[in-house]
């Protein structure tokens, strides 16, 4: 059985100690949408609502959310980011508002919570963005397609659904 990484012997919630780790590149892949009603896909489609243009500040909420990711995850390490790439994609069919975070430091640990928190908040944004049309939405789910560096190596992990390959990209 795995061992939870994050409790002491009695249990105790700990952070990591990762000084003995050795420094390598780090790569994380993740993804999620929003799903909309009617009132709330137009609007998007039309590219604004009451506040401006949704995916501008969803792309700027999700590096947002990259960078704070050690404040809200109490246990996380803050990391040197040193790049965050973000895209998204309208499927209109589903009424699906997606988005992808790829995020890469030099670290002793992974990142993974890093893109897993930018899409989060950046799908968060896209509501808050959209909430004015309609609060018939609903968040998620967010995963992790891709990890590399560290201990594991490549991770991949494929989701059918998603639009984009799990791997990193190019930009």
């Amino acid at each position: 059985m795995a061992e939870l990484t994050h409790l002491d012997p009695e249990g105790r919630p700990v952070m990591v100690d990762v000084s003995a780790k050795a420094i390598t590149r780090r790569v994380a892949v993740a993804a999620g949408y929003l799903e909309l009603d009617e009132p709330a896909a137009q609007a998007l489609a039309q590219g604004g609502g009451p506040k401006g243009d949704p995916w501008s500040v969803a792309r700027i909420g999700a590096v947002g959310g990259v960078k704070r990711t050690a404040d809200l995850i109490p246990l996380a390490h803050p990391l040197a980011i040193e790049a965050v790439v973000v895209a998204h994609h309208w499927d209109a069919a589903n009424r699906r508002a997606w988005l992808r975070v790829q995020v890469s430091c030099e670290g002793r640990t992974g990142i993974e919570m890093e893109a897993l928190a930018g899409v989060t908040i950046g799908l968060l944004v896209l509501y808050d963005m959209l909430k004015a049309v309609s609060h018939r939405m609903a968040i998620g789910p967010v995963r992790l397609l891709h990890k590399e560096g560290g201990r594991r190596g490549i991770v991949t992990l494929p989701w059918a659904e998603c639009p984009w390959n799990p791997g990193p990209s190019e930009g």
